[in-house]
């Protein structure tokens, strides 16, 4: 028992000798340099070097500072999702009838039941209603019912994080989240007639949209989106899109994804589109609602295994992704309906019963689009260590950007020895930069690589991420 407590106070005190030794603490010089030239001082960056079969760290700075991990705190939510659930574990969702169904003809309510699928784009929507036509299913003459409840509303304003409520990424969770509560603009310069024309994805019967784009025929190309607005206006059961400013024409076509606020509108303007595109009536309104206890289910949609999910999770950091599987994980232990507070509590019980004690982690939304999220770097290094043991780490390494491949990663370090042999998950907010993952060295052993940066010229910290990978790579950790 002596010795035990021993080997965990040497632990602790080699952790926090490192921490408050104001020492690089064995950093590379090519990374105090990079940090140097961008202007960042070392008690805003922690650092945390390990092989994945030691029991110490090779290089630690500040490895006990909890810091905003940005998106590297998908790595928690994920892996606690894959190792809770399984890599296989499927989202749901059903459509049900209530009301007496005769040739063709619905006399009651279609409902569709969500169960919290991230990757219910337009395109799966379509293949339920494709399921229902197939199944005899061909005019509605009561209403369509978005039950929604097995996620607990959020009343968040979706601009209050930084002012783009626009932006796909600050779309709120949803039980019944279809193809992210966003549309896909690709905007077509035609410069014989000055114009630009837009095709949308998906298809939205309420919409009304109103092009007021010019083209500008001598400007760079540049940051295009910067010249340009997109005002959303609910009026009814109508949502107006007015798209105005001036468009380079050297950009040729571009996509540009816009999110609307109303998800209840979006879903039915897409369902209507659909609906009516494969020959089907519906006479009702679309509304909110429980299914009620008499409904019949009528088809299910399986979504995408849980392992293919946190691909695109990781890969692309894609946020509200993340944030509908911490709610699942509140939901599959037994919450319902599923708040943030369930999937916080629902990865603190899994990380005790890991054996992980990380004890000043503040989950807020699981996805690190979080001013209140915090993690050390010493925590993230043994959840990767953990994670590197575990039955699922195929699946979580898989899904993680590789360098200069792809993902995140994809653009980064294409000259460089380290090229191909790491797989890192970058994350970055105003005033953060990370990046954690693994690096496989020159001599073939594989390291575990945290980098965290808190400091308003983290933007800059880059070349010093880089260096790290490229130090690791060539002489270990």
């Amino acid at each position: 028992m002596r010795r035990t407590a021993c080997r965990l106070l040497y632990a602790g005190c080699l952790w926090l000798g490192f921490a408050g030794s104001g020492l690089a603490a064995g950093l590379p010089a090519p990374v105090t340099q990079e940090l140097k030239a961008a202007g960042i001082p070392l008690s805003a960056v922690a650092v945390v070097t390990q092989a994945v079969d030691d029991a110490h760290p090779r290089v630690a700075l500040n490895p006990a500072s909890p810091m905003n991990p940005a998106s590297t705190m998908k790595l928690l939510t994920t892996f606690a999702a894959l190792d809770l659930l399984g890599p296989a574990f499927a989202w749901q969702t059903e459509a049900l009838i209530s009301g007496r169904l005769a040739d063709g003809v619905l006399e009651g309510n279609l409902i569709l039941r969500g169960g919290g699928d991230p990757k219910l784009t337009w395109e799966h929507l379509g293949g339920l209603l494709q399921q229902l036509r197939a199944r005899g299913l061909r005019e509605i003459r009561g209403d369509l019912v978005l039950d929604r409840s097995a996620f607990a509303a959020e009343s968040s304003d979706p601009g209050a994080f930084d002012g783009e409520s626009l932006r796909p990424y600050n779309v709120a969770p949803d039980a019944l989240l279809v193809n992210f509560n966003a549309l896909s603009l690709t905007l077509v310069p035609d410069a014989a007639g000055a114009t630009v024309s837009i095709l949308v994805e998906p298809p939205l019967a309420n919409l009304d949209l109103i092009n007021r784009l010019q083209l500008d025929p001598a400007a760079e190309c540049g940051d295009w989106r910067e010249s340009l607005r997109a005002d959303v206006i609910v009026r009814g059961a109508t949502l107006r899109l007015v798209l105005s400013g001036h468009y380079p024409a050297r950009c040729k076509e571009q996509r540009w994804n816009i999110a609307l606020p109303e998800h209840t509108l979006f879903v039915a303007g897409v369902f209507r589109a659909l609906w009516q595109g494969l020959g089907g009536q519906l006479a009702g309104a679309v509304r909110e609602g429980l299914t009620p206890p008499e409904a019949r289910p009528f088809a299910v949609l399986p979504a995408p295994t849980l392992g293919e999910v946190v691909r695109d999770i990781n890969k692309y950091s894609n946020n509200v992704m993340a944030r509908q599987v911490f709610l699942t994980l509140g939901l599959a232990a037994g919450q319902r309906p599923a708040g943030s507070a369930d999937g916080a509590a629902a990865i603190s019980r899994w990380l005790a019963m890991r054996g992980l004690s990380f004890p000043e982690l503040v989950l807020e939304n699981g996805a690190g689009l979080s001013r209140r999220e915090r993690i050390s770097a010493a925590s993230l290094t043994r959840l990767l260590q953990a994670a590197w043991r575990s039955p699922v780490m195929p699946e979580l390494m898989a899904s993680l950007p590789v360098v200069a491949v792809d993902g995140t990663m994809k653009k980064r370090l294409h000259e460089n020895g380290v090229a191909g042999q790491a797989h890192i998950k970058t994350g970055s907010l105003e005033g953060v930069k990370s990046m954690a993952g693994f690096v496989l060295d020159r001599q073939g052993r594989r390291w575990i690589v945290v980098f965290l940066v808190n400091h308003p010229r983290a933007a800059q910290a880059g070349p010093a991420m880089d260096a790290l990978l490229q130090s690791v790579w060539e002489r270990g950790g």
